[in-house]
């Protein structure tokens, strides 16, 4: 499969080149029986013997599941990110291998390679335990910078999981931001949720996104991600409404919208939120360097410059695990910019790749091709509810 959807979107290329890096850990997903449904409290009891159907072992993070789906999708992309020489590592190894996508990968004496178990209990939201291993260590020093200056595009996620990223008020992702955008180079940044008792939670995260924000073109966090950042009052109200589900269960447009105008003011071109099940909300900037990122990418000024709207979820076939579709659905849009698509249809295909992602454990095996979602689209792809 993967080798067809290569090829299929191979002709629409353009000869436009990647670069994911950042955070990369081996996921562990143990899989539940379908019956067992339920509160995870109940399930987890202490005590309680519960059996499993198997287990589901691959590459997550974001250079795995965003670069992987890139590489899927026709993108000439080259992955960057930090293991360690251990077991874990030479099993990410293997599996990136089995991609091609082995080479850029950075391998670290003395260092552990991440790992995160995700619990994946059916008809409640994940559960993650998280090792951050080698990726608290990794620092611009780490990158290739002749490799990326070579590349259109140089994608970083999951900042928030690397220590080195957000200490002193994210002063080595700025000064690397800044050598990369001074070699050409667009840049988009994703992040991930923040363990409330990690010191990821005690950083200035405002600090930090006025510091790097100026040098990325396209910001594509997660709703919940950006307002624990940005709004705390905000963020604890939506928390307090939610009761313990997820918080896009919740949310509505409007509750999105002023993280995007924040986000705007700080600095960047593209703003994308991912509201889980809900959609994606999109917000681009009427000057502050939006005409040069559509320069330098080619991409239609009119189309993309000064832009608002909300792109509602396509309903999924059936719903596995979530586990991935923030990442892939980032890969979609972000292979369409290559593309040279306009805004609407990078959203457009964004929202497919992430319903096709939650049909499957791992964040690549539901993966469909682009000209396979603008087919189902144009069948009449049935959308969910728009709450405003």
């Amino acid at each position: 499969m993967a080798d067809e959807i290569a090829a299929e979107n191979k002709r629409e290329a353009k000869g436009k080149r990647a670069v994911a890096a950042g955070h990369i850990c081996i996921d562990i997903t143990p899989l539940f029986p379908k019956g067992s449904t339920g509160e995870a409290g109940r399930i987890l009891a202490p005590g309680q013997l519960v059996q499993m159907e198997g287990v589901n072992i691959h590459p997550g993070g974001a250079v795995a599941n965003t670069g992987l789906a890139m590489k899927h999708l026709g993108v000439d992309v080259r992955l960057m990110g930090k293991i360690g020489k251990d077991e874990l590592g030479t099993l990410i190894l293997n599996c990136l291998e089995k991609y091609g996508a082995a080479e850029g990968m950075i391998l670290a004496d003395q260092e552990k390679t991440s790992y995160s178990v995700v619990l994946a209990i059916p008809g409640i939201d994940r559960i993650f335990l998280h090792d951050p291993g080698a990726n608290v260590n990794f620092s611009g020093s780490d990158l290739d910078f002749e490799a990326i200056k070579e590349a259109d595009l140089f994608h970083f996620g999951y900042p928030t999981l690397m220590q080195n990223m957000y200490r002193n008020q994210g002063e080595e992702m700025a000064r690397m931001f800044r050598q990369i955008k001074e070699g050409g180079t667009a840049i988009s940044l994703d992040m991930a949720a923040i363990d409330p008792a990690s010191k990821a939670a005690g950083a200035d995260w405002k600090g930090i996104l006025r510091n790097i924000l100026p040098y990325v073109d396209f910001f594509v966090p997660s709703a919940e991600e950006l307002c624990f950042m940005l709004d705390g009052e905000r963020y604890r109200e939506w928390t307090k409404r939610a009761d313990g589900k997820d918080v896009t269960e919740v949310i509505r447009v409007r509750d999105v919208k002023p993280l995007g105008q924040m986000a705007l003011d700080m600095g960047a071109r593209v703003v994308l939120i991912k509201c889980g099940a809900l959609g994606i909300y999109y917000r681009t900037a009427c000057k502050n360097g939006i005409e040069d990122m559509c320069r330098q990418l080619n991409l239609s000024m009119e189309a993309w410059k000064g832009k608002e709207g909300f792109e509602p979820s396509f309903e999924p076939d059936t719903v596995v695990s979530a586990t991935g579709a923030g990442d892939t659905s980032i890969a979609a849009f972000l292979a369409s910019v290559l593309r040279e698509a306009d805004l609407k249809e990078a959203v457009e295909m964004a929202a497919a790749e992430g319903a096709c992602c939650v049909a499957a454990y791992d964040a690549l095996s539901g993966l469909r091709s682009l000209e396979e979602m603008k087919e189902r689209i144009r069948e009449g792809w049935s959308k969910r509810e728009y709450r405003p």
